[in-house]
């Protein structure tokens, strides 16, 4: 039952106060720049937390400032409205800043590929990533493109878990990483995210121009990237031993648990509005 109410209120609350930030615009999206800051730093302490279970990590001030970085000059580039190539130079730069701690401090070298590699997982994973959300807010019909994005995403985790309950009693188990996933909840997914996108079609034509066939494509590889997305944070769990990423948000576990899907669709998002729109 908490499960249940946990959704409603992200489907029937939580959305909807996301996509009214994402309308209030003010300074090319600063405050959604900000909620997607803290979602990248409270991601980057989870996961952290989770690795920390089984992996030897660096100290946790300099991975998390560390992985917050492209987020920051995300948000700063979109307001100043510079290039975004700052955004991946940003990238590598935390990467090397990792690395050069680990050369300048370390006393013994045993952890050393363990320390890179885990910083480097975290600033990738809840960093980068991150960035490709705020980089849709120059874009320009920001508006529509984000809240469409959000929709998507949720439209494909909420109709999954529908069709998964309602259909999935007898079809479950094929995916060891979840399983609980059925073949039922996956076809939900697809079919959630494409009448989504269907539906923006129709919605707006100034922004999804062209053919049906060109919003349907990018929607089908939206649902798997989302599958895959909530399928990847499942592993990692399953590697550490731990069930939820946190207990920020009841009823969901953690950030992450909330913003899998939304990390992994993010850039195959940004590339396909770029590419087909």
């Amino acid at each position: 039952m908490n499960k249940v109410l946990a959704r409603l209120l992200v489907f029937f609350v939580g959305l909807p106060l996301v996509i009214c930030l994402v309308y209030f615009n003010q300074f090319n999206h600063i405050a959604f720049h900000m909620l997607a800051f803290a979602a990248s730093l409270f991601g980057a302490r989870e996961l952290y937390t989770l690795l920390s279970a089984k992996f030897s990590l660096q100290c946790r001030p300099l991975v998390l400032i560390t992985a917050v970085i492209p987020v920051f000059v995300c948000a700063v580039s979109s307001v100043l409205e510079k290039p975004f190539e700052f955004i991946d130079y940003s990238f590598v730069f935390s990467i090397l800043i990792c690395m050069a701690f680990e050369v300048l401090t370390a006393k013994t070298f045993e952890n050393s590929v363990s320390h890179l590699l885990t910083s480097s997982f975290i600033i990738f994973y809840t960093g980068y990533l991150t960035s490709f959300v705020s980089r849709l807010t120059t874009h320009a019909h920001s508006r529509e493109i984000l809240a469409f994005f959000f929709l998507l995403v949720c439209m494909c985790d909420s109709v999954a878990w529908f069709f998964g309950v309602s259909f999935g009693k007898n079809n479950k188990g094929f995916i060891k990483a979840s399983p609980n996933k059925s073949v039922a909840g996956f076809i939900g997914g697809f079919a959630g995210t494409m009448l989504t996108g269907s539906v923006a079609h129709y919605l707006f034509p100034e922004v999804f121009t062209g053919s049906l066939a060109k919003i349907l494509i990018l929607s089908f590889f939206i649902a798997f990237v989302a599958i895959i997305g909530d399928l990847i944070e499942s592993v990692i769990k399953r590697s550490v031993g731990i069930k939820d990423s946190g207990t920020l948000i009841p009823g969901r576990g953690g950030v992450l648990d909330s913003i899998d899907s939304i990390l992994f669709v993010a850039p195959v998002y940004y590339f396909g509005i770029n590419f087909l729109f």
